[in-house]
């Protein structure tokens, strides 16, 4: 090729260069400095495939999980609660995670059929929105004592979801008023207090669980053999099965025979005579329950239950 022939095509490529490169308003000058100056951002990696950087997803933290788990859960929730009228509200994550497949089994349909029917005819304890407060206090893995009722108070104002416990403002029942007669007694420094909510307890690990989650006003054990049971029996098998170290409290026959199949290889069982008034007497009263709990869960290497640890509702 001769000189002519070069310069003509070098002309020719700076021509072309020139027609395709327009000059870069001020804007864009500032884009392009802000680029190169930027600092690598942590959702972006440093290397390159063909020339294309890749980016990689932000780690999610621990929160965020968290929060996103509440809302498929929620999402859950809702759906199903419109297969069981209603009766799924407010179920804690971890709970509702491990109780799931009990939702959607025909026994739980149906007791969700009965007691959409119940409320709208009668009034029945505790309100809907609390039957499942006993899963709103913490992780089902962070169990470490469970205390088993029988069904829940049928007095106005009294049920709220947690066995033996009644709402701020209500009298503690007798068989409660026993429990306090017995921490006493049995745990140092303990002081009886003013009202029967038992909160504090369920915050640390402490489940308190009836063995029926509802029932009609002034008419006791009148949703028994509804489906409640299966489903109670499914948490403490999920308890029996998952965790390690729990302390059963069983008093009272029913209790006893509810919790006859816990493993006492992985659990340990404490048993008595329900706390009623008209039990209490022949052994609940000295049985040193709570202080032989904190005992083996120390023993476990665990935190011990501030028994003492009792403030009203709403308080803490």
């Amino acid at each position: 090729m001769n000189k002519t022939a070069i310069f003509l095509h070098i002309s020719l490529l700076f021509s072309v260069h020139g027609q395709n490169s327009k000059p870069k308003s001020n804007s864009q000058k500032r884009q392009c400095v802000d680029q190169e100056n930027r600092p690598v951002s942590n959702i972006e990696s440093q290397t390159q495939e063909g020339g294309v950087v890749k980016k990689d997803a932000t780690p999610l933290s621990p929160e965020q999980k968290k929060k996103i788990e509440e809302n498929r859960c929620a999402a859950l929730a809702k759906l199903n609660s419109k297969k069981t009228d209603g009766l799924l509200i407010n179920v804690g994550t971890s709970w509702y995670n491990a109780l799931e497949p009990e939702f959607s089994k025909p026994y739980f349909t149906e007791l969700s059929k009965f007691v959409a029917s119940e409320r709208s005819k009668k009034t029945i304890y505790p309100p809907a929105d609390q039957v499942f407060s006993w899963t709103n206090y913490g992780d089902i893995k962070e169990v470490k004592v469970v205390i088993l009722g029988q069904d829940p108070y049928h007095g106005p104002k009294q049920a709220h979801g947690l066995c033996f416990s009644v709402q701020k403002g209500v009298t503690p029942p007798p068989s409660l008023e026993n429990m306090y007669k017995e921490l006493t007694t049995d745990i140092e420094g303990f002081k009886h207090p003013r009202h029967g909510t038992l909160i504090g307890w369920a915050k640390q690990g402490v489940l308190l669980l009836n063995a029926c989650l509802t029932v009609r006003a002034h008419e006791a054990n009148s949703h028994k053999d509804k489906g409640w049971e299966k489903l109670t029996d499914a948490v403490i098998s999920w308890l029996n099965k998952n965790s390690i170290g729990i302390v059963f409290m069983l008093w009272g026959a029913y209790a006893q025979k509810k919790g006859a199949f816990i493993d006492k290889k992985r659990h340990h069982v404490l048993k008595s005579v329900h706390p009623s008034p008209l039990s209490a007497h022949r052994g609940f009263i000295g049985c040193k329950h709570f202080s032989q709990c904190n005992e083996l869960l120390k023993k476990d290497g665990r935190k011990p239950i501030d028994w003492n640890r009792l403030p009203p509702q709403g308080a803490e």
